[in-house]
C-alpha cells in the first residue's frame, strides 16, 4: 500500500500509538490501514455417498482438483460464502452443514473454512471457474492431483470422520506446501 484509501496521501509503515505491531497509516489524515487475513469459505459436497470435485480452470494451480471455495465476500454469513463458491464453481446448489475444517494457512495470509454440505439435487456442471466437475467416491479422488494441503487436510478428515460416523471439527495450520498425512 502506497497511498491513503480516504484522501490519497502517502502512507508510512509504523507502529500506531497504543499498538503491538506495523501498521500503514497515513502521514496527512492519520487513518491506520489494516491488513489482515483473507477468509477462504467452502464445502464438502455429498450425493450419494459421492463428493463433488472440480479441476480448476483458473490460477493458481490450473487443471489441478479441489473442494468449491473461494474468497468471503463482504455481507456474506460464511455458510452463504461456502454455497455461492459451490454454484459459481460447479454450478450446484447446496444445502451447508456443518463446521467441517479451519485451516490456517498462516504464509498465504489466509483461513480456509470448510463445511459439509448436500448437493440438494444431483445437477452441476463446471462454472466458469472450473474446467470439469465430477462425483467421485473416496478411492477415486485424485490425490495427487489436488490443488491445496487444505482441501486435501479436509477431505481426508471428512473421510474418516465419515467412516467413524462422526461429525467432528478439526483445526490446523499449513506453513508451506507440504503432504497431508491420511
Amino acid at each position: 500500500m502506497n497511498f491513503c484509501s480516504n484522501c490519497g496521501s502517502p502512507i508510512a509503515i509504523k507502529t500506531p500509538p497504543g499498538d503491538h505491531l506495523p501498521r500503514f497509516v497515513c502521514e496527512q489524515c492519520g487513518s491506520i490501514h489494516y491488513k489482515n487475513p483473507l477468509l477462504v469459505l467452502g464445502c464438502v459436497p455429498e450425493w450419494e455417498g459421492r463428493i463433488l470435485l472440480c479441476r480448476r480452470a483458473i490460477e493458481p494451480r490450473r487443471g489441478f482438483w479441489t473442494v468449491p471455495a473461494g474468497f468471503m465476500e463482504n455481507g456474506e454469513t460464511m455458510q452463504q460464502a461456502a454455497a455461492r463458491e459451490c454454484h459459481e464453481e460447479a454450478l450446484a446448489r447446496v444445502e451447508v452443514g456443518s463446521l467441517l475444517a479451519v485451516v490456517s494457512v498462516t504464509h498465504a495470509h489466509q483461513v480456509h473454512v470448510m463445511f459439509r454440505s448436500t448437493l440438494i439435487t444431483p445437477e452441476f456442471a463446471p462454472g466458469p471457474e472450473s474446467l470439469e466437475v465430477k462425483l467421485v467416491t473416496e478411492d477415486e479422488v485424485p490425490w495427487e492431483e489436488l490443488a491445496f494441503p487444505s482441501g486435501e487436510f479436509t477431505l481426508r478428515r471428512y473421510f474418516a470422520d465419515r467412516a467413524q460416523g462422526r461429525e467432528d471439527h478439526h483445526f490446523t495450520e499449513l506453513q508451506r506446501r507440504h503432504r497431508i498425512e491420511p
